[in-house]
C-alpha cells in the first residue's frame, strides 16, 4: 500500500498540523500524546476535516488537492473509521448497526459477515440493544461494521482506550490478526507504546502537529 500525503497543513488551536510523508507499511501506528494532532490527522485522511492545504492519495487514488480545490467525498475514499468515542446507533439492534455499515460484494468471501462476526466473537451480541453492550463488546462491533464496510483501509483511533487490561489484552489479540486474516492496511493512532509494538510494524512519532521520527516500533518506543 502507498498513503501519500503531501504538504497537509491545517491550523488547529494550539498549532498547526504540518505533515508531509509516505506511509508504506501494512500496520503502521500514529503515536504521540494527547493534543498532538493524531486525531485531527485521521479525520483528514478520512475526508471528515478539510486541510487549509494538501494533496492526500491511497494507492494512486486522489483524495485531496487543495490546489485544484478537490476532495473527494468520504462515502468514495472506502475507509473504515473507527472513532476514538461511540459511534454506533443506539435505536438499533448490533445486528442491524451492522448491517447498515456493510457493503459486502459476492467477490468479498474475506469479508463475508458470518466471518467478520466469528473473528470479532459477536455472534451472541447479534441482537442485544447498544446500550446493553460493554465498552469492550461495543468496540468489537464499531470494528465489524468498519470491517462490514469493505475498506481499502482502516483507520484505528485508540480503539483501546478505557477497556480494563483484561479486555484490552483480548482485542489486542484480534486487532494483531486483523491484517494476516483479511488483508486490510491499518492505521492505528495510539499513546500507548506497547499497544504500537504488539501491532504495527512502523511507528510515525507526532508531536504539536510535526512528524518528529519513524521507525520499527520496538526501537523508538521500547
Amino acid at each position: 500500500m502507498k498513503l501519500a500525503i503531501r504538504r497537509l497543513s491545517l491550523r488547529l488551536q494550539q498549532f498547526t498540523l504540518d505533515v508531509d510523508v509516505d506511509i508504506q507499511h501494512a500496520r503502521t501506528a500514529i503515536f504521540g500524546p494527547s493534543g498532538a494532532g493524531k486525531t485531527s490527522l485521521l479525520e483528514t485522511i478520512a475526508g471528515l476535516r478539510k486541510p487549509d492545504s494538501a494533496k492526500i492519495s491511497f494507492n494512486g487514488q486522489l483524495f485531496d488537492d487543495s490546489g485544484r480545490n478537490y476532495s473527494l467525498p468520504v462515502r468514495l475514499r472506502r475507509l473504515g473509521y473507527v472513532p476514538q468515542y461511540d459511534s454506533l446507533f443506539p435505536q438499533l439492534s448490533v445486528q442491524r448497526n451492522l448491517l447498515y455499515g456493510s457493503n459486502r460484494k459476492p467477490k468479498d468471501h474475506t469479508l463475508d459477515f458470518h466471518h467478520v462476526i466469528d473473528f470479532l466473537e459477536i455472534g451472541h451480541l447479534l441482537e442485544r440493544h447498544v446500550h446493553s453492550l460493554s465498552r469492550g463488546e461495543n468496540q468489537r462491533v464499531v470494528i465489524a461494521r468498519a470491517l462490514l464496510s469493505v475498506p481499502q483501509l482502516l483507520l484505528l483511533d485508540e480503539p483501546l482506550t478505557s477497556l480494563d487490561a483484561k479486555l484490552k489484552n483480548a482485542i489486542l489479540q484480534q486487532l494483531q490478526a486483523l491484517h494476516p486474516e483479511f488483508g486490510i492496511p491499518v492505521l492505528f493512532v495510539t499513546h500507548d507504546p506497547a499497544e504500537a509494538i504488539a501491532i504495527c510494524e512502523e511507528v510515525l512519532l507526532l508531536q504539536a502537529g510535526r512528524i518528529t521520527a519513524r521507525g520499527n516500533p520496538a526501537e523508538l518506543l521500547g
